[in-house]
């Protein structure tokens, strides 16, 4: 008798577990390419022309420092020729050996200032482009979250990059199971109308690319300190 119980009770919790599969949704999955999506939306494109544009002013200001660092190494040069010229009192070679001393410890802060400069327009236009992808992404995920629900799926895989072994994160899809052209369509619905034609641009969340001006000016025959490392860096 317990036995012929014991079996009926596993009968039961079969039947019952079965039931609850059959319950279950059945799996839809879809795949979208958020690296493209990201790429392609409209907000991309006027963020990459707004970090141009700050890059470009960085590097005017750039320059301006670094032409002004030249003007002191300039004045320098004269200094120092007149604490070598033979024909000058020893007085004033005097002078003109302290006052290139002088310029040498402003040519030294103005390289200080310069790399400095560079160092934290640098850093705030990564964290610009970081804010930007941040929020970005958090908009378009919603988005394919959206899309995803009304149509009907269980299951959305991003397929914009590889794994930690360096392969695909999907090998293959079923290109009727992908949406990244449906999300591009739907979050640039919005876009506005350009007042003109952007210039091709790259991709928003790559750094930015470092100001080609020199951290350090040419003295003849002299090598100022190298400047103190960013405290905040």
């Amino acid at each position: 008798m317990n036995k012929m119980i014991r079996t009926l009770l596993t009968v039961a919790a079969l039947a019952l577990g079965s039931t609850s599969l059959l319950a279950q949704p059945a799996v839809k999955l879809v795949v979208v390419d958020m690296a493209r999506v990201f790429d392609n939306h409209y907000k991309s494109e006027e963020a990459n022309a707004k970090f141009r544009d700050a890059e470009q002013k960085a590097q005017e200001q750039a320059e301006e420092i670094r032409k002004q660092g030249q003007t002191i190494v300039d004045e320098y040069k004269e200094l120092d020729e007149q604490a070598k010229n033979s024909l000058l009192t020893p007085e004033a070679r005097s002078k003109a050996q302290a006052d290139a001393q002088k310029k040498l410890e402003e040519i030294q802060r103005k390289q200080n200032e310069l790399q400095s400069f560079m160092q934290n327009t640098q850093r705030s236009l990564q964290q610009r482009i970081k804010t930007h992808r941040d929020l970005l992404l958090e908009e378009i995920s919603k988005t394919v979250a959206d899309m995803a629900k009304k149509a009907g799926a269980t299951l959305v895989v991003d397929k914009s990059g590889p794994t930690l072994f360096g392969i695909p994160a999907v090998i293959y899809a079923d290109p009727a199971y992908d949406m990244t052209d449906d999300v591009i369509k739907e979050v640039n619905k919005d876009r506005p109308a350009p007042a003109a034609v952007p210039a091709p641009a790259p991709a928003a969340g790559t750094a930015p690319a470092k100001t080609d001006a020199p951290v350090q000016f040419n003295v003849p025959n002299v090598t100022p300190k190298p400047a103190a490392p960013d405290a905040k860096k």
